[in-house]
């Protein structure tokens, strides 16, 4: 009676946000800094996994062909796969640039809640090896973290090489317009060598193989993809 209209399979499908998952991994994979974490999408596929395994859990209750559930199985495992490569690739990244991220406010704000406490916790980590294996056998001026991140900064200000690992963001990357994309609309510095390759202009779904910098605020806002 009113049980089939809240079967799982009635449903199955309405939820579908596989496309924009894999953009979304996509992206962040091909991005060689970490992207705003996209919490809305990742929420409903988490529901859409749920409602998935209430489906597959259905089917074989009910003995449903063993051809069925396995397709409902393999597309299940696809987006579980998707999912758990999105969130590993971006803890990969704060593990690599840690005190970058917690240094730049607007990094930090990219992350989900949990990504800002595992960043939290993997500095203070850090720090507590490198006191005790490292630091403690060091002058007092150098006895901080703190300190050695300073110094890093100074030297960066200084135009030499810091310790603290921050993005390529000059990494090359091939991108694709999701619509009209104008001249101006590029980041760049007219005095920069690199300007010579920007395209004059990129028309839908055109390719280019450009610095990750010049499109870092067009891949924000969604005018372009990353390949």
């Amino acid at each position: 009676m009113t049980s089939s209209s809240s079967d799982p399979v009635d449903n199955f499908g309405t939820l579908s946000d596989v496309e924009p998952l894999k953009r979304a991994w996509r992206n962040e994979k091909a991005a060689p800094e970490i992207l705003r974490f996209e919490e809305q999408l990742i929420n409903r596929v988490s529901e859409q996994i749920q409602l998935m395994e209430e489906t597959v859990d259905h089917f074989t209750e009910k003995g449903t062909d063993p051809l069925t559930v396995s397709l409902y199985q393999m597309d299940l495992d696809r987006t579980q796969f998707l999912l758990r490569s999105y969130l590993r690739i971006r803890l990969q990244k704060i593990e690599k640039c840690m005190f970058h991220v917690l240094n730049k406010t607007e990094l930090y704000e990219r992350l989900s809640e949990q990504e800002k406490i595992f960043v939290q916790r993997s500095a203070e980590d850090f720090k507590k090896h490198l006191d005790e294996s490292v630091l403690l056998h060091l002058p007092d001026n150098y006895q901080s973290i703190l300190k050695q991140f300073t110094a890093s900064q100074e030297d960066k200000d200084g135009k030499e090489d810091g310790m603290v690992p921050e993005p390529p963001l000059d990494t090359f990357v091939v991108c694709k317009a999701r619509d009209y994309i104008g001249p101006s609309e590029f980041q760049g510095n007219s005095n920069d060598s690199l300007t010579m390759d920007l395209p004059l202009e990129m028309e839908r779904d055109d390719l280019s193989f450009i610095p990750y910098r010049r499109i870092q605020k067009l891949l924000d806002i969604g005018k372009v993809d990353l390949v």
